[in-house]
Parts: C-alpha cells; structure tokens; sequence
C-alpha cells in the first residue's frame, strides 16, 4: 500500500508540475459590451459663435470687386493683424511697433517675457 500511495503522490505532483507549466491565454475579449439602454441624442448648438462667423468674409470678393482683403477689416492692434507665428515672434514684433509708447511696467513685463522666450527658445528649440 505505502508504494502505491508513494506512487500516486508523486504523480499528483508531477502533474501539478505540469499544470503549473502550462500558460493560459485568451482571445482578447475579456467581458462582452451590454448595451442596457439607447444612448441620449446630443443636443448640438448650431449657432455658437464659430460656426456663425464661419465664412462672413467670403462675399468680400464677390461684392467688393477684390478690392479688400479679410484682414484689413479685421478689429485687433496692429501688431496682430494678418499675423501667424509663436509668442516669441509676436512680443519682436510688438515691441518693435509699440514698444516705445507703452507704459514703464508693461513694457518691464513684456521685456522679462522676451528674455524668458529668448533663453528657452535657444536652449530647447527645434533648431537643437
């Protein structure tokens, strides 16, 4: 008896071995989707202010014969009309247009701005 009990746990832990060898895997689709309910409609406004404005410039042509351009006719200071580029480009290019007429602190604000940008930009650019 003690060697057919001898035999039988040294089965059962070889098959335990073997069992624990084994890796399980699956197909990825760990719990199905339930769909309790129909989502809510989004209610969508279509008036904001972006998609009212979309295209008002566009008849500028049409009517006023390609006389003026969008941007002569848009209301911003001068040193931002028709402008495109960074932070840094835009406090050049106002300290260059205003720059001498501004107040003693916002020019000193604007200034520690420039030297900010101007370090940052040098040291962590694309141009690096």
């Amino acid at each position: 008896m003690s060697l057919l009990g001898g035999f039988v746990k040294a089965s059962c832990r070889s098959a335990g071995a073997v069992l624990r060898t084994v890796r399980s895997f699956s197909t990825g689709i760990c719990c199905p989707i339930r769909m309790h309910a129909i989502p809510e409609y989004k209610v969508v406004d279509r008036w904001t202010e972006k998609r009212s404005m979309f295209g008002v410039y566009d008849n500028i042509g049409i009517l006023g014969d390609f006389k003026a351009h969008p941007r002569d006719l848009i209301i911003a200071p001068c040193w931002l009309k028709g402008f495109k580029g960074n932070e840094l480009q835009r406090l050049i290019r106002k300290k260059k247009m205003v720059g001498d007429r501004m107040m003693t602190q916002d020019r000193h604000n604007m200034e520690k701005r420039l030297r900010f940008l101007y370090r940052r930009f040098n040291r962590y650019g694309k141009h690096r």
